[in-house]
């Protein structure tokens, strides 16, 4: 989830910044809720001036794509972009998946007491490149 502030300075000039990346698995109401109010915790921002302006682009974008489905190269620029935010999307939700099942594993060999340790074990699992498999 990308963070940005957008604020009125002293002499009345809108201003946005970019402030940060949160990560989050759970895109829920109350997950995202509370990211945002961890975030604003650890910048010490006060919670309570926050306004939020949040939009999925549906509706002010209706009439950029019907004009984008009719050109074929725009179409299908998006077509592919789209695919290619899919296959990104997934990835980090099975990489969430795999860092879990990971962790379990851990825990439990910790508690079994068959955790081998030392340098360079026990190193966080990735996935292949697409190119490797």
């Amino acid at each position: 989830m990308a963070m940005v502030l957008r604020y009125v300075n002293d002499k009345g000039q809108i201003i946005e910044r970019f402030v940060g990346v949160q990560h989050v698995t759970d895109t829920t109401s109350s997950a995202l809720k509370e990211a945002i109010d961890e975030f604003f915790s650890s910048a010490n921002l006060s919670f309570s001036k926050l306004r939020g302006q949040g939009y999925d682009g549906a509706s002010n974008m209706r009439a950029l794509v019907a004009v984008a489905k009719k050109n074929i190269d725009v179409n299908s620029f998006f077509t592919t972009a789209n695919s290619l935010v899919n296959v990104v999307g997934a990835s980090c939700k099975r990489r969430d998946a795999l860092r879990a099942q990971y962790q379990e594993e851990l825990v439990r060999a910790f508690e079994d007491d068959c955790l081998i340790t030392g340098r360079g074990l026990n190193q966080e699992r990735t996935l292949k490149r697409a190119g490797d498999t």
